[in-house]
């Protein structure tokens, strides 16, 4: 009988985290889909935007496909979307794991959600300002020493422009990342300096990798990640300590 009760009283109990579940997915969902109508009316004023940045001078964008266009305006409403979104769906996250964790682990899970999306904002705003705009007039300035007559792709442009933010932006993740790793035991600050040298030279083939093939390019972008590297450790140490006192 006791058994019977047990069991359900746990079906009792996964019938509850399966509504509370869908209820978070729906308010999320519900967020993405108000955004993404906020995103389509937006984006004629974003794309001229961007275009008027310097990192569109001297850049035609030409359509080769009667779809190019909405295309363009889809991918801007869904990038927008998805930044909008971002923290309303860390916070929903947040709420559905929250009567699970300990009065500590709530003080130390919630402050990851500003951390998480201000380093996301830091990494979009340093890859569009500084990477993207650097890595145009490099490509640019070798097209015009051949003598090519530079005819861009909308779409080309948009592809090349993504490519470097989301990659760059995930690695601003990094200390977020580690600090997480950290708290669940998988690595620790000792570990983290143990493997430095090994860490800095996968950090820098990186940069060297999404960059153009140039020192100051490489530097500018090095630079940042060696500093996350860095700041990970620290705040891999400061966890640490915390989860040992």
């Amino acid at each position: 009988m006791e058994q019977a009760n047990l069991q359900q009283d746990q079906e009792q109990l996964l019938v509850a985290h399966l509504t509370e579940l869908r209820k978070r997915i729906i308010i999320v969902l519900v967020f993405l889909f108000l955004s993404l109508i906020a995103g389509f009316i937006a984006s004629p004023t974003i794309l001229q935007y961007i275009k008027s940045q310097p990192s569109a001078v001297r850049i035609e964008w030409n359509v080769f496909g009667f779809a190019d266009g909405i295309a363009i305006y889809f991918k801007c409403a869904l990038v927008l979307a998805l930044l909008i979104t971002l923290p309303i769906a860390m916070h929903q996250t947040w709420l559905f794991v929250k009567p699970g964790l300990t009065d500590e682990e709530k003080k130390g899970v919630f402050i990851f959600i500003p951390i998480t999306f201000f380093l996301f904002v830091l990494g979009v705003s340093f890859s569009y300002f500084v990477l993207f705009p650097m890595m145009i007039h490099f490509l640019s300035s070798i097209n015009q020493s051949i003598g090519a007559t530079e005819t861009y792709g909308i779409n080309q442009y948009f592809k090349m422009m993504f490519g470097i933010i989301l990659p760059v932006s995930l690695m601003f993740e990094l200390p977020v990342i580690m600090v997480f790793l950290t708290k669940i035991g998988l690595v620790n600050p000792k570990f983290l300096k143990k493997i430095r040298k090994a860490a800095y030279f996968v950090l820098v083939v990186l940069a060297i990798t999404i960059t153009p093939p140039d020192f100051i390019s490489d530097f500018i972008f090095s630079i940042p990640l060696l500093i996350l590297y860095e700041v990970s450790i620290l705040c891999s140490n400061w966890v640490y300590k915390k989860n040992k006192s």
